[in-house]
Formats: C-alpha cells, sequence, structure tokens
C-alpha cells in the first residue's frame, strides 16, 4: 500500500537515488534491454551490472498511446486477524467493472493476499484479460523507513519473494509473472542485490494515481488523467477497506483515456516493447 500524502516524493527520491530507474534519451528505462525469458516466456529486462535486479518503470513514449493500469493486492503478513473480523482485502467490485470494461490488467499480488483469498488468486491467474505478478509475501517492506511498514532483513528479502510464488501456485495461479513490485515501492541498492540470480523484473510506475486511503474519487481521476503519458505505468490498489474509490476511478478514467486514443495493455507488453527501442 503506498500512502496518498507520501507517494510522490518517495518516488521522486527514489528515482533520483538509483540511476535503474532513470530514463534513457530514446524513451526506454536506463540501461534496459527486454529480452525473453527461457522457453519463450514473458519478457523481461536484463539484469544490470553485475547481475543486479532490473527496474522498469514505464514503457516507450515514441510507439503509440499504450498504457497499464497495475493494481497492487495488499495485505501484510499481521493482518489475518483484520480479515477474520470482516476487513475487506479485496475488491469483487473493481475486478467486475475492469472486465466489464475489457481492460487487460496487472495485479501485484501479495502471498498472504492469496492464502486468504485463494479463489479469488485462482479466478485472476486463469483470466487471460489479467496477469498476476509477485508484490511478496509479508508486504514488509525492504528498505528502513517506508511508511512505517515492518521490514524485512537482508537475509530474508529472497526467501519473502520465494514464498510469495510458492503461495501464488497454492492458490491455483498457474503462471505468475516473473515481475515483481517493492512494497511501498521503497527499494535500494542492498534490496535489488539480494534479488539478483532471481530472474525477475522489479516494476515500480511513473502515475501515482493517490487511490490510497483516499475518499474523493474526482480528485484520483484528476490526478490521473494529469499525469498518463504514452507507455505510462499507473499503480492502484484492489483493497475496498484502504481504497474505496477505485472501482469508481476506474469507470470513469477508462472511457476518458479511450476517448484520448490511449489502449489499455498489460505490464508485460510494455516491457516486451521497451527491447523494440534502440
Amino acid at each position: 500500500m503506498i500512502p496518498r500524502v507520501r507517494c510522490i516524493t518517495a518516488v521522486c527520491v527514489l528515482g533520483a537515488a538509483l540511476t535503474a530507474c532513470g530514463t534513457a534519451g530514446d524513451g526506454r528505462p536506463a540501461g534496459a534491454s527486454a529480452s525473453p525469458s527461457p522457453a519463450a516466456g514473458p519478457p523481461v529486462l536484463a539484469p544490470g551490472p553485475g547481475g543486479l535486479t532490473p527496474v522498469f518503470e514505464h514503457g516507450p513514449r515514441t510507439l503509440g498511446r499504450t498504457v497499464a493500469l497495475t493494481f497492487d493486492a495488499d495485505m501484510t503478513a499481521d493482518q489475518g486477524p483484520r480479515a477474520a473480523s470482516g476487513e475487506h482485502f479485496d475488491n469483487p467490485g473493481l475486478i467486475g467493472a475492469l472486465r466489464a470494461l475489457k481492460v487487460p490488467a496487472t495485479v501485484f499480488m501479495t502471498g498472504r493476499w492469496a492464502d486468504q483469498y485463494p479463489a479469488e488468486a485462482r479466478d485472476l491467474g486463469h483470466d487471460p484479460q489479467f496477469e498476476v505478478a509477485n508484490h511478496s509475501w509479508s508486504h514488509y517492506a525492504f528498505t528502513a523507513d517506508c511508511y512505517g511498514l515492518p521490514t524485512v532483513d537482508a537475509d530474508g528479502m529472497r526467501a519473502d519473494v520465494q514464498r510469495a510464488y510458492t503461495s501464488l501456485r497454492k492458490a491455483g495461479v498457474p503462471k505468475a509473472m516473473p515481475y515483481f513490485r517493492f512494497p511501498g515501492g521503497c527499494y535500494d541498492q542492498r534490496a535489488l542485490r539480494a534479488l539478483s540470480g532471481l530472474g525477475v523484473t522489479a516494476v515500480q510506475w511513473d502515475v501515482i494515481s493517490g487511490d490510497a486511503f483516499a475518499t474523493d474519487a474526482d480528485a484520483v481521476v484528476q490526478q490521473v488523467l494529469d499525469g498518463v503519458k504514452p507507455g505510462s505505468v499507473v499503480v492502484m490498489h484492489c483493497t475496498r477497506s484502504a481504497a474505496p474509490t477505485t472501482e469508481r476511478v476506474v469507470r470513469t478514467v477508462v472511457p476518458e483515456l479511450r476517448r484520448r486514443g490511449y489502449r489499455f495493455v498489460k505490464v508485460s507488453e510494455l516491457i516486451g516493447q521497451a527491447g523494440t527501442v534502440r
């Protein structure tokens, strides 16, 4: 979950801190070249120097008006009692809206969420309109001072990601994507090194919707519409309790972006496009 008030500042700081988060002059992420994973699997970015986990923020700006809507299915390791007491960390209405609007999307799912909602995880994993990616198992931060989240130590980062993939498989997601989103979007060189060799591309974003904890859907709509550019990755959430306006936002944003000539794609398509720009 990305707190609405601090998110823009955090992304700017993170982007400035790591050159992997920049953009090259030709409109693709700095140092990024897309390549298919083994056996013609989903496209991924090539590792950085020393095998460092690559970071993807947005697709090319010059290959037409494409935009990827991404949704974080957040649930931290310690939120089981809240779910048991009736708090909803899922959002079937939002998923239904995306289906009705025929919008492909990428869902970054925590393993804890998949453990709590295995039928919904399986349903998303078997629907070709969606792709399911990794958002850690615990939703604990991979850096210090990340919106007050508990932290995973460096020795536990790799295991947390692997545990998430185990939970996704157990829930019935047949082909979780080799994409990973850091909880809170917080990462540093140590975190990127810890995940080296897993074959994942870390996926960030260039448009923050501001839907986390928002109560004004119109303000979120405007923030998205003002931020989207060709190749954009928009971060949103599919947790009813913490992002109650998101379904309404999607029902407004989608037709307006289509009116402006945008085509909705999954993250995998944008990463694949990154390899076509030289």
